[in-house]
């Protein structure tokens, strides 16, 4: 099974080219113009074992949000298409990733019933040019195009660089777990007989 997809999406604040692998070893190819989020990006396909590329020209002279938020977009649309019919694949995942002195946690559920729940601290200022309240912004945005019950939960960190990558890396892990096909599968695994 294939379980591939590319995008292009162009709208006045950005234009951005992506494809994701989800049965990949966790190749990147990542330019965003956001250095810090191209680092967080390649956390989440290294340790999800996707191989992602993403292209994004986006109005960062403004600021990061637009490419941001449409990156997670283009991100969930991509898993989406990837995933298919989304017969046979396990659905849940969960991770729960130390990193230096933060532990963070990510649980998902590929339902098709989008749902954020953000546990995490909020007001973490900058990494590099990088505004840590984008990341909801990005996860909320990957939750509803990609169809999953997503949350993100820390559960106790204090350096802002930290706290991000670890999210990052959980949410790549716990992906990976979901999107993973199970043979005793058979269908969907729910007791509706749908996703």
């Amino acid at each position: 099974m294939n379980r591939t997809a590319r995008i292009e999406r162009n709208t006045s604040e950005t234009r951005i080219v992506a494809s994701i692998d989800l049965d990949g070893r966790g190749k990147t190819d990542i330019s965003t113009g956001i250095p810090f989020f191209d680092h967080m990006l390649d956390l989440f396909a290294r340790h999800g074992f996707f191989d992602l590329t993403v292209k994004a020209d986006g109005d960062i002279g403004v600021d990061n949000h637009h490419t941001v938020e449409d990156i997670g977009i283009v991100l969930g649309i991509l898993v989406n298409e990837a995933l298919g019919d989304r017969k046979g694949i396990v659905r849940y995942g969960h991770a729960v990733t130390p990193m230096d002195e933060t532990l963070s946690e990510v649980s998902l559920d590929l339902s098709n019933r989008p749902y954020l729940v953000y546990l995490v601290p909020e007001n973490l200022g900058l990494c590099g040019t990088f505004d840590t309240r984008d990341v909801k912004e990005f996860l909320y945005a990957f939750s509803v195009k990609g169809g999953m019950n997503l949350h993100a939960q820390v559960r106790y960190g204090d350096n802002p660089h930290h706290i991000v990558e670890s999210v990052f890396k959980a949410l790549g892990r716990a992906l990976d777990r979901a999107v993973t096909m199970d043979e005793r599968i058979k269908g969907h695994h729910s007791t509706k007989g749908v996703i």
